[in-house]
């Protein structure tokens, strides 16, 4: 028996090994962009909001005052009509009408293209509105701070909610384009030169990418493709929904790291042994080593801990009153921006998860997934939700509704923190675990190391966030804590990306068996008679340089 118990304890190490390392095979060959095609030059000077009436694509000429129909593949002029106002920026086609609204104009118009005459007024729920779109029952439309969705029948507001970059921006934005597709409304940002999709009930979004041109005016959803109309290009590109990558590279950053980890022993009693731990980064899509990691000194050897995270352990014995070690690890990097695409319909139940994904569902001493704090905050932010996509969303805006950052030290456990309604990073890291376990979604943390502003900079603070398990896709980013924001897109983006400051060197489900519940690095030491011990413990970053020759050495 103890043998096939160390057999099968060998192999789960080995499974585990590999979870930690697949990233790696999907950080291959990723793309730096969303696939979107020239589609044809747009024949007018400033174009604004486009629209598909089935046949044709209608683009609105704001300097000519005109509504133009046009072949949707060659872009051919096919019709011209006059514009119910002098300046139309949004169109929308309901199935008979051509809606427009105007810059100038306190009126949406219900145009009828054949005859080319307006049949229809309503009065705009803003001043102006912008981009304009038809769900196949009501009118969407945008003044920048709000969206707003109306009836076509006398103008009446069926519901309002912040627009994605809306409070705390300053000035509203421009959304001229707005579209309709695959169940959601699509709007594209002409300052933030981004195209979002938004969840047509809450207003959250779903997903957001960068524009193909710099100035995004007008967006129709074609068939199976969304159309953006760029004014600055005079291009109309397309972008089918279904070749939508998973995950985007992008934005590569070189980057040199040298982790440090010092005990200082100011005595008077000896240490009679110390030890060190540094976690070891594995490559990630975010992350591709440049050349071996590096120790100074060597480590004694290496260990990993239960979850697969392999650690450099460093042990000295004897470090009198006065005395200190210092060890060090050198990275060389180079780190890209990820950005994943989920399309919530996509995501499969929660059913017959691998037995690898399932331990990180388990309770832990920070986490407390059946006390009655966690078990309630899970029922009400979840409800009667079933998609595991909107469960983790649903979650996530609960903790940014009950918490506020603050780094006050110490790390407490998860319903205390919830309890309190404030905490560090790692804090809302440990209630946004213990919510996702309590409502069977599978969640774990990763710890790094970051690039503080300047590409010379030092980190001793850290940065600690999770990653969910979304079955059909694998493991996402979810950092509660930096989406804690009052903006639909501020709450959105680091639920789906990561920038290029970032050397992940941690991953686990918590209680590591090596470094406890930290993340990278860890000391431990014991003292005969008073010792008054400092650790010194940070990241010192430097643009990146050549590779150098590996010198490590260990088990």
């Amino acid at each position: 028996m103890p043998n096939t118990k160390k057999a099968v304890e060998t192999v789960l190490r080995v499974l585990f090994v590999l979870m930690l390392t697949a990233p790696t095979a999907m950080a291959k060959d990723l793309p730096e962009r969303e696939p979107w095609t020239d589609l044809f030059d747009v024949p007018m000077q400033r174009a604004a909001g486009a629209a598909y009436d089935g046949s044709r694509l209608w683009i609105a000429d704001y300097n000519g005052g005109e509504l133009l129909a046009l072949d949707p593949v060659k872009g051919d002029i096919k019709q011209r009509i006059a514009s119910p106002g002098p300046r139309p920026l949004g169109v929308a086609w309901d199935g008979k009408l051509l809606w427009v609204s105007d810059n100038e104009e306190p009126y949406l118009f219900g145009v009828d293209p054949g005859r080319g005459i307006t049949v229809r007024r309503i009065e705009s729920p803003c001043k102006p509105c912008m981009g304009l779109a038809w769900d196949g029952n009501y009118l969407w439309t945008s003044d920048g701070r709000k969206i707003h969705q109306l009836t076509t029948e006398d103008g009446t507001t069926i519901q309002s909610f912040n627009a994605p970059p809306s409070e705390g921006e300053g000035r509203p934005t421009e959304e001229l384009g707005l579209a309709w597709a695959a169940g959601s409304l699509w709007i594209a940002d002409r300052n933030k030169d981004r195209i979002y999709r938004v969840h047509p009930n809450d207003g959250e979004v779903i997903d957001l990418m960068p524009s193909p041109g710099p100035y995004p005016v007008g967006l129709a959803a074609v068939g199976p493709n969304l159309v953006v109309v760029d004014r600055e290009t005079r291009k109309a590109s397309k972008l089918a929904l279904k070749d939508i990558p998973f995950m985007v590279r992008s934005n590569p950053h070189r980057e040199d790291l040298d982790v440090v980890y010092e005990i200082a022993n100011y005595g008077p009693g000896n240490l009679t042994a110390s030890e060190i731990f540094l976690a070891v980064p594995e490559e990630r899509p975010n992350q591709k080593p440049e050349g071996e990691v590096r120790f100074e000194p060597a480590p004694s050897n290496f260990v990993v801990d239960q979850w697969g995270q392999k650690y450099a352990r460093f042990a000295a014995t004897d470090l009198g009153a006065g005395k200190s070690i210092r060890v060090t690890m050198k990275l060389q990097e180079s780190l890209y921006a990820v950005r994943y695409h989920i399309d919530p319909s996509s995501v499969k139940p929660m059913t017959n998860l691998p037995a690898d994904v399932k331990r990180y569902l388990a309770d832990g001493s920070k986490l407390g997934i059946r006390h009655p704090t966690i078990v309630k905050a899970a029922s009400e932010a979840v409800g009667k939700e079933t998609s595991p996509y909107w469960k983790m969303r649903k979650i996530a805006k609960y903790i940014q509704d009950k918490m506020h950052y603050e780094l006050a030290g110490g790390w407490n456990i998860a319903p205390t923190v919830l309890e309190r309604g404030s905490g560090s990073c790692s804090e809302y890291t440990f209630v946004f675990l213990a919510m996702c376990r309590a409502a069977g979604i599978p969640a774990r943390y990763v710890g790094s190391v970051v690039v503080r502003g300047d590409d010379a900079s030092t980190d001793d603070v850290f940065h600690r966030w999770a990653e969910v398990y979304m079955p059909g896709l694998g493991w996402i980013p979810a950092d509660v804590q930096h989406g804690d924001s009052p903006s639909p897109e501020g709450r959105a983006d680091p639920m789906m990306s990561l920038e290029n400051r970032f050397v992940v060197s941690t991953q686990g489900g918590g209680g590591s068996s090596v470094i406890g519940w930290t993340y990278n690095g860890y000391a431990k030491f014991s003292c005969q008679g008073q010792c008054h011990v400092v650790e010194r413990f940070w990241g010192d970053w430097e643009p990146g340089k050549p590779a150098a020759p590996s010198i490590e050495k260990g088990e």
